[in-house]
């Protein structure tokens, strides 16, 4: 088992770390303090992660990006997640590669524009009353004949204010299963000024000041059934085959910030004195510098495992769920003791710790829940044998 970096890999990374330090950083207060991020910020950052080969890094090159493999990509994410995530998502944008399924028309009119930074891509899924439960969800897509028509309200919406199409998924019917009817969902593209389709300011939230959510409403929209991806009622084919990875996403860039709280911590705990010596040399911060140190490699260690796995075809979602649960409950953990070690000092937004620790909360949230995470691994555990 091989567990150091191939040439190219530490290529990635060290090419990523320098773009991040150099071109993200020095724009993190401003986002912060602010809450926006200005579009010519957005077009010069974008400009640059061309030049450096790291734009929409995640597709493969057949369509115009690196075609890296899983664990490579979750590298470079890693170095993204140590910047404001506004910054590194809107900037050095990933084109979803739900863009992928699409046939050569629906590629030719957005996935091509999204690789050559001339439009962003939104997805659509959660509902006030639908957030875990997709099944759950009440807008809904109903036939007429060629066309569809689209009711309903979609919230949470990460930046579809910028977004020039959402990725909409819409109830389209029903099926009987053992445990009842669960709706049939069905994907599909709608451009920003499609009639009977409005884009409404979402929440101010505590993460990720910058990144923007929407709120998407949908009033007799009408779309032509070439407006759908993939297939009526398989759209969660579509998801499951195109955003599995997601969770790893979520993990790596959360092993990005955790690595940049431990990187402060320890050199604050070198150079700040109290009673005559160093604070790194009493136990109450070296223990806590050695289990943040400890956590953060285990969740380091079962991303990669999941993101090799991946690449091989023999990945789990007990796998994934576990990468995105261990990294992202580490954060929290490293991310609130990195702000204890610093006393008052790791609540000043002149270092980068109270934003880490409040950008933390919402990773146990999105891509599904702690929990959800916790069910989906035992659930495996159990089915095995019968349960």
């Amino acid at each position: 088992m091989q567990f150091g970096m191939t040439e190219e890999q530490a290529m990635i990374v060290e090419t990523t770390r320098a773009f991040v330090e150099k071109e993200l950083y020095p724009h993190e207060l401003e986002v912060e303090r602010t809450g926006h991020l200005p579009m010519e910020l957005i077009k010069e950052i974008q400009g640059k992660a061309m030049e450096a080969g790291l734009y929409g890094a995640n597709m493969p090159e057949e369509v115009g990006g690196a075609g890296l493999d899983t664990l490579s990509w979750l590298m470079y994410e890693k170095e993204l997640g140590r910047a404001n995530y506004a910054l590194h998502w809107t900037c050095v944008a990933r084109p979803s590669n739900i863009l992928l399924a699409g046939t050569d028309e629906q590629k030719e009119k957005y996935l091509y524009p999204c690789m050559k930074g001339e439009k962003w891509d939104c997805l659509a899924m959660t509902e006030p009353g639908a957030g875990s439960d997709l099944r759950g969800m009440t807008a809904s897509a109903k036939q007429d004949g060629d066309d569809w028509i689209l009711n309903g309200t979609k919230h949470f919406i990460s930046h579809a204010d910028i977004a020039d199409f959402s990725i909409v998924f819409m109830a389209t019917g029903e099926e009987d299963t053992p445990r009842g009817k669960k709706k049939l969902i069905t994907a599909f593209f709608v451009d920003k000024d499609t009639p009977g389709y409005s884009v409404r300011e979402g929440y101010r939230n505590v993460s990720h000041r910058g990144y923007s959510n929407a709120v998407l409403e949908f009033d007799d929209c009408r779309l032509p059934s070439s407006a759908i991806l993939g297939e009526v009622h398989k759209g969660f084919d579509v998801a499951n085959t195109w955003l599995g990875a997601t969770r790893l996403q979520v993990a790596a860039t959360c092993l990005g910030r955790a690595e940049r709280a431990l990187q402060h911590s320890v050199e604050y705990a070198v150079e700040r004195k109290q009673f005559g010596q160093q604070i790194g040399k009493f136990q109450g911060v070296s223990f806590k510098l050695a289990d943040m140190a400890t956590e953060l490699k285990a969740a380091n260690l079962l991303t990669w495992e999941a993101g090799w796995k991946f690449d091989q075809g023999t990945v789990t979602e007990s796998d994934m769920s576990m990468a995105k649960l261990k990294a992202t409950e580490m954060l929290a953990m490293v991310a609130d003791e990195a702000i204890q070690i610093h006393g008052g000092m790791g609540l000043m937004d002149e270092l980068p710790l109270e934003r880490i620790w409040r950008d933390a909360r919402v990773e146990r949230i999105w891509e599904g829940t702690s929990e959800i995470q916790r069910h989906i691994i035992s659930r495996e555990m159990l089915r095995a044998l019968g349960g």
